[in-house]
Formats: structure tokens, C-alpha cells, sequence
């Protein structure tokens, strides 16, 4: 590491050092293939699926607030769409992959840090598409946004 490099490393602050300690954790976990995309590695997600609904944890760190010290709305938005995303993948026809073609949101609180849980669960299963509705909520269990998504079947790449 050269010396400019290893002189800004000892000048970050807590968070910063936190931050890269987290997303070094991220490309680590991804190598290992213990997460299936850098985003959700980098925002160390973890889902469960209980047969019908899936839910994502992630916890509210710094690298992931906005400009007013609260959780980001494309930040939220991703961990809804990465809930509803591999609940979509996980029953599609095993040689079609979805994708989202169209995401609603709607914020209704912000979010302050602990853990936040995305859920996502099943509206409609067609045989091209499917429609699937996603919350988030906080470790306190408010609502802090609701979305529908469309997600359009493909075919996976041979």
C-alpha cells in the first residue's frame, strides 16, 4: 500500500473505518459465495423464506444514510426490490429468471438506524409475469414504506 493510501487510513473517524470494515466484509462474503450479489453483500443482507414470504435484515449503518443522518430512500427502495426480487427468482419456472419491470413506492417514515426487515410475498403468479407486494419495517416494527412490483420472466442465459 503506498503512503498516501496507508496516511488516509489513519486519519478516518469511527464510522468511516466501520463503513470499509463492512463493505470489505461484503466482498468477502460474495467471494465466498455466501451472497449472490455485491449489493446485497455490501449491505449484509440476510434472507429467510418460509414457504410463502420472504424477508430480507439488514442493518442501518452509516453507508447507508442520506445527507440528513436517516436510512436513503434508493437504499430502502433496494432492499424492497431485493426482497421482492429473490422471492421472484426463487419460484420461477427454474429456466426463466425475473427481473423487475416496474416498482411503486411509497415512504411513510424515515429510518434511524438498528435493523430493518424488507418482506415480500406473492400477489399474482403468472406464466410471463407476477406481481409482488414488499414493505419494510423498522426493528421497532413501524412501517416505514410500502411497494407493489411487477417482474417480468425472462429466459436465463444458457
Amino acid at each position: 500500500m503506498d503512503t498516501v493510501n496507508q496516511m488516509y487510513i489513519e486519519q478516518l473517524n469511527e464510522d468511516e473505518k466501520n463503513i470499509i470494515e463492512q463493505v470489505l466484509k461484503g466482498f468477502e462474503s460474495k467471494r465466498q459465495g455466501t451472497s449472490t450479489s455485491y449489493v446485497s453483500a455490501m449491505y449484509a443482507m440476510e434472507h429467510e423464506f418460509d414457504g410463502e414470504t420472504l424477508s430480507i435484515t439488514m442493518p442501518v449503518t452509516p453507508i447507508v444514510y442520506n445527507s440528513l443522518g436517516m436510512m436513503h430512500g434508493g437504499i430502502t427502495a433496494t432492499a424492497i426490490d431485493t426482497a421482492m426480487g429473490m422471492l421472484a427468482n426463487k419460484i420461477a419456472p427454474s429456466n426463466k429468471a425475473a427481473v423487475t419491470s416496474q416498482l411503486n413506492l411509497h415512504y411513510t417514515a424515515p429510518i434511524y438506524g438498528g435493523i430493518v426487515r424488507a418482506y415480500a410475498k406473492i400477489i399474482h403468479h403468472g406464466s410471463k409475469s407476477m406481481v409482488i407486494e414488499g414493505w419494510i419495517e423498522t426493528d421497532a416494527g413501524k412501517r416505514a414504506a410500502h411497494a407493489t412490483g411487477s417482474f417480468y420472466l425472462i429466459d436465463k442465459k444458457q
